[in-house]
């Protein structure tokens, strides 16, 4: 590209050579002609020039556009992150909230020693002793055990969209009993009747299940009688939700 003040010096030089073509020296028309060459390449040397810092521009402004949309990435990527990092922070309160509201509820019945309230692996779960609720090798509810138990499930039946497990644990002694063959019946059987009373009490049946644990899960030494005495217990655990457990969508493809 030629500068427009290079070109009109270099066409109005030419004119007046035109002009006066034929009436000037041979001499004087050659320094004419060798100044207008010189001029013609200093201006394509400048015209150069130009376009070259024209082509540098133009490879800093892609340059330039590039790091921009990086950096827009960036922002979106931290946008995301920061509303993940609230709702994660939002779903953590509610949970605690909630952690608290059954404190609260269960109040009464942990100072009576009738429960204990207890996080292990990060749940939050009600432990009742077996001595409580059953007699001596029985899954049958005492009447302390009912109504006990019945304390119990009028609170957990005013927390919403909660699934509960009732768990039954066993100390280690093999039982002896026509009834049970082991203390995986046992503890299952007790579990079952359990959650049989705690519907009767105005639980809903589709938020709970049964498990039987035997001794496989002792919470204190079986070597001493009050070990296993606390061993003997049934635990009602209170089951995260789906939107609290870890996202395994990554892992998808290994397991097709």
């Amino acid at each position: 590209m030629i500068h427009p003040k290079i070109m009109t010096f270099s066409l109005l030089t030419l004119l007046t050579i035109v002009l006066v073509g034929c009436g000037i020296p041979q001499e004087k028309y050659d320094a004419d002609m060798a100044n207008l060459q010189k001029v013609i390449d200093e201006t394509r040397s400048a015209n150069e020039g130009l376009q070259a810092s024209i082509d540098k521009l133009k490879g800093e402004r892609k340059s330039l556009e590039a790091e921009l949309e990086a950096l827009q990435a960036e922002i979106e990527k931290l946008a995301q992150e920061r509303d993940a990092n609230a709702a994660a922070i939002a779903k953590a309160q509610k949970r605690i909230k909630l952690f608290k509201d059954m404190l609260l509820k269960f109040k009464e019945l942990t100072e009576s020693g009738k429960i204990k309230i207890k996080i292990v692996n990060n749940r939050m779960l009600v432990e009742m002793d077996s001595a409580i609720l059953f007699p001596s090798g029985s899954a049958k509810l005492s009447q302390e055990g009912k109504d006990a138990l019945a304390e119990v499930a009028q609170v957990l039946a005013t927390i919403e969209d909660r699934n509960f497990q009732v768990a039954g644990h066993t100390d280690n002694k093999p039982i002896s009993s026509s009834k049970f063959d082991s203390n995986w019946e046992l503890s299952a059987a007790r579990a079952v009747s359990v959650v049989e009373h705690m519907i009767e009490n105005g639980m809903n049946a589709d938020n709970l299940s049964a498990a039987g644990y035997a001794d496989t899960q002792p919470v204190s030494s079986n070597e001493t009688a009050k070990g296993r005495a606390e061993n003997r217990r049934i635990e009602i655990v209170l089951l995260p939700n789906l939107d609290e457990l870890p996202d395994l969508s990554a892992l998808e493809k290994m397991v097709d």
